[in-house]
């Protein structure tokens, strides 16, 4: 199998792993309805509404071939790569942000830091908001995101 121009080595192995994981049949493709599933277990997180844009182009195919299945892996990523990640950070946090002035509570910070995603330790969270919180116990968020973006 040819590796798509773009891709380390590492990534196409990790591809071909996936992808023969899904392949139920042994025929080198993929059920077009594990498209979302392989590209999750990747470690992209396409939206369900980019999955089913994905597969309605595909309408006619019930079975990905490796080279369909690559081609869509390269799109999603380079997708993820052109998002800015400070804006979608700065995107998330402002729903926080009840005065529009660039700040939310430390609190607000620290509990979304412990309990969402990648969850971090109270220990962590502190070492990372030490330095934004002011007196009154806010945090200039788009100055967090830049700083922890740097470290």
């Amino acid at each position: 199998m040819n590796k798509m121009p773009g891709l380390t080595d590492e990534i196409s192995a990790d591809i071909r792993d996936v992808f023969s994981l899904y392949d139920d049949r042994g025929d080198d493709h993929i059920p077009k309805h594990y498209l979302g599933e392989a590209i999750r277990a990747l470690g992209l997180n396409p939206t369900e509404a980019e999955i089913h844009l994905l597969l309605t182009d595909l309408n006619r195919v019930e079975r990905l071939s490796m080279q369909q299945f690559q081609v869509i892996f390269e799109r999603l990523s380079r997708q993820k790569e052109s998002v800015a990640p400070a804006e979608e950070f700065a995107d998330g946090l402002r729903v926080f942000d009840k005065d529009g002035n660039g700040l939310i509570p430390a609190t607000e910070l620290r509990h979304l830091l412990t309990t969402l995603g990648e969850r971090l330790t109270d220990d962590e969270v502190e070492q990372l908001t030490y330095e934004f919180e002011d007196k009154q116990g806010m945090v200039v968020y788009e100055d967090f995101i830049k700083a922890v973006l740097q470290r």
